[in-house]
């Protein structure tokens, strides 16, 4: 007995725990449009769900009138009265039935722009309430899509669960109808005992009609293909739809992935359990979520407050000083008045006493009647020069001051423009790399602008990481550098032989803005090596002109080449000029980059023994003998020799913007054939060279500086200190590429966390 008090208590507890869930959830039931529970929803292309009459509703909206799903859908019982629909019903204009009905057994109805008969027919757009995009019904419209079974029967149950027990009223019962004990899906309805035999006579065919539980909502017995009215029994994973056997040999599912629909059902009820324990089994981190979600509001208060008094003090400040300003201007305008009103009392005054018998002219009259000739002339000298100057007064009148206020007038344009185009400070905008100055050699050089309308930035951020780096569990790690001043960095000690991705982002009052699209930048494959033009050997100064940092040379086409040019068939003599590298390589890789003029004539770049090309160039060789070929490191009279041996000298031939690349080497630029030896062919000029030295090897490899592609692979002989050497015939001029390093800008190590300024 205690077992099954247990059990009982148990049960009910259980029943509470999913009423209680089941209230929960409501806002999950509810149609987007009406607001209201789900009343034969219909699944969308988008997956979301809506009334069916809701769908029908929004359609009507759109001019279209059409399908609003299956006929059957509505009850059509006698007990189906305006009281046991839905509310929502009443307050609809639905069409007449025998023309809602005539539109639906068509599979598709008629709406503005369509005729009838059509060949291509008008594809009904729908919107949906839920996600706010048009999506596309196909011709059929509403009929051709499923109705959502399990989320009625969800409904119904969230109604049964909040109604506690409630029980349903028989549909056919005169007032008072008694409790339903059995439902019909036959015809739609619910009954007590007494009515289901009353309706369900003996020996007819609704006697066979098969009862069930009571319930307010009728479904099909099983999904249904709206195409075919035909049960789904296949699933097709390309279009993600239900399908029937009839649906599954058409062509419009032909060569698509179709399994049976339990398999759909397995594999999707396993990931949907599966996603289900997750989120239960992390229900600590769920509440954590949901406690800082809950601090995120709070301080969103506050901060909102905090901003808000902000704005206000700060308005409130232009309202003083705006104040301030009106009285000052005030005051200044008052003192303007006073003072032109005191002139103008002082010029009235003397005007009055200009008039007859008072002021001045009375004064004079009594002057003049001095008889006393010596006293007259003393006191008329003095009276004299008053009346000449109120007579000239009196000749050339003009106020003393003017009326007018005009100076005084404020242009405050400018200001109200200000004014109204005040706002919230605006985060900067994505900046953009400057791919034409961004590059990496010795270092990584990043330049960057902000858009022409962006608001200014304070500082930036710059991130990096190396994309060929091994994998590590987890996201991308991105290395980050604050606060850097100005639009372009350094960033120090990069991995040779690596891929590095770089983004900026710029910071002001108002935070961090978006981040620049990602830059990918190789770095060199070797550690680069620094050195100076040295032009002691073979070179001519008459031809050569070396630059003052000798980084850069310059050859000049002398009278030499102009006699070879008139007397090429008499054995005319080119001297070769030479500039080689001041310093020589004896270990290791290293590797350093060149820009050749390509409007240059004849130009070898590459490396040699140091003792052999100061030997070899020491002369002037005659560039005419067969027995003279720089690329091939010996003379070519040697022919008969047994031995293969490693040049001394490889060199990349240049010419009028083209690379000539010949036969004697292999190429990684796809140039040797299968069945034979390379052919001899050029390839254009890039801007830059890279020459990569590997002396334990023996190896001399020539680059495409920009995208480090590959041109040319040669055999060295690196018995010897190995120099890098650049040779001339005729007008050229080659560039050595300066080290990043040298270059005044902020410097960021990537190895550390140093910054320096």
């Amino acid at each position: 007995m205690g077992n099954g008090g247990w059990s009982g208590r148990r049960l009910s507890r259980g029943k509470m725990m999913d009423a209680t869930s089941m209230k929960n959830m409501e806002k999950e039931l509810l149609c987007p449009v009406c607001q209201e529970m789900y009343k034969q929803p219909l699944v969308l292309p988008c997956a979301h769900n809506v009334c069916q009459a809701c769908a029908r509703e929004l359609l009507g909206q759109q001019g279209y009138i059409g399908p609003g799903g299956d006929p059957s859908s509505e009850p059509t019982s006698p007990a189906s009265t305006p009281s046991t629909r839905s509310p929502r019903l009443s307050r609809r204009t639905l069409p007449k039935p025998d023309r809602l009905d005539r539109l639906l057994k068509s599979g598709f109805g008629t709406y503005p722009g369509r005729k009838r008969g059509a060949l291509h027919p008008q594809v009904i757009m729908f919107p949906c309430p839920a996600c706010q995009g048009d999506v596309e019904l196909g011709e059929r419209g509403l009929a051709g899509l499923f109705r959502n079974l399990t989320l009625e029967r969800v409904v119904e149950r969230y109604r049964q669960s909040v109604s506690a027990g409630g029980a349903i009223p028989c549909q056919l019962c005169k007032p008072p109808p008694l409790d339903a004990t059995k439902g019909c899906t036959e015809c739609r309805a619910t009954f007590c005992n007494e009515c289901f035999k009353l309706f369900h006579p003996w020996g007819t065919q609704k006697a066979q009609h098969e009862p069930t539980l009571p319930t307010l909502s009728f479904r099909p017995k099983g999904l249904m293909c709206p195409d075919h009215k035909e049960e789904v029994t296949h699933y097709c994973k390309t279009c993600q739809r239900l399908v029937c056997q009839l649906c599954r040999v058409r062509r419009t599912h032909g060569g698509h992935k179709i399994t049976p629909v339990l398999s759909a059902y397995q594999a999707l009820k396993d990931k949907l359990t599966k996603s289900l324990t997750y989120i239960l089994g992390n229900q600590d981190t769920v509440q954590t979520q949901i406690c800082e979600l809950e601090e995120t509001v709070r301080h969103t208060e506050v901060s909102g407050q905090q901003a808000k008094e902000e704005v206000s003090q700060l308005v409130r400040g232009l309202g003083a000083v705006l104040d301030e300003k009106r009285a000052s201007l005030l005051q200044a305008i008052e003192e303007c008045q006073q003072e032109r009103l005191a002139r103008l009392s002082a010029q009235i005054q003397e005007h009055r006493s200009l008039l007859d018998g008072s002021g001045l002219v009375g004064y004079a009259q009594e002057v003049l009647k001095e008889t006393d000739q010596p006293c007259f002339v003393q006191a008329a000298k003095q009276l004299h020069n008053r009346i000449a100057r109120a007579t000239e007064a009196l000749q050339t009148f003009r106020p003393a001051a003017g009326s007018s206020f005009r100076h005084c007038q404020l242009d405050v344009g400018r200001e109200m423009k200000l004014l109204t185009e005040l706002n919230f400070l605006q985060v900067p905008e994505a900046p953009v790399i400057d791919t034409q100055r961004t590059f990496a050699y010795d270092q990584i050089f990043l330049c960057w602008r902000l858009p022409p309308h962006s608001p200014p930035a304070w500082h930036y951020t710059i991130e990096f990481r190396r994309t060929d780096a091994p994998a590590q569990p987890g996201p991308a790690r991105w290395q980050r550098r604050e606060e850097v001043r100005g639009t372009s960095a350094l960033l120090e000690n990069p991995d040779t032989g690596s891929v590095y991705v770089l983004r900026v982002r710029g910071c002001n009052k108002a935070g961090y803005g978006e981040y620049s699209e990602d830059v990918h930048l190789h770095t060199p494959p070797a550690p680069v090596l620094h050195f100076f033009l040295d032009g002691r050997w073979g070179a001519s100064r008459e031809r050569l002109a070396i630059s003052k940092d000798q980084r850069a040379v310059r050859s000049v086409p002398g009278l030499p080449l102009l006699l070879a040019a008139e007397r090429l068939l008499t054995g005319c003599h080119l001297s070769v000029d030479v500039v080689l590298g001041d310093v020589a390589v004896t270990q290791g890789r290293s590797y350093w980059a060149c820009a050749v003029d390509p409007a240059s004539y004849l130009v070898k770049v590459g490396v040699g023994l140091e003792s052999k090309l100061q030997e070899s160039f020491q002369g002037a060789p005659d560039v005419i003998s067969p027995r003279y070929d720089p690329d091939s490191g010996h003379d070519s009279g040697a022919e008969d020799a047994t031995v293969e041996a490693s040049p001394p000298f490889a060199f990349l031939t240049i010419g009028m913007g083209k690379i000539l690349l010949g036969s004697g080497a292999s190429s990684n630029a796809g140039l040797t054939g299968r069945d034979g030896p390379a052919v001899s062919c050029t390839v254009p000029l890039p801007p830059r060279l890279g020459i990569c030295l590997d002396y334990e090897r023996g190896r001399v490899s020539f680059l495409d500086a920009v995208s480090f592609r590959g041109l040319l692979e040669c055999p060295l002989d690196c018995s010897g200190p190995v120099c890098p050497a650049f040779c001339f015939i005729g007008g050229g001029a080659v560039q050595l590429q300066e080290p990043v390093g040298t270059k005044p800008e902020r410097k960021v190590t990537i190895g550390g966390f140093a910054k320096l300024d």
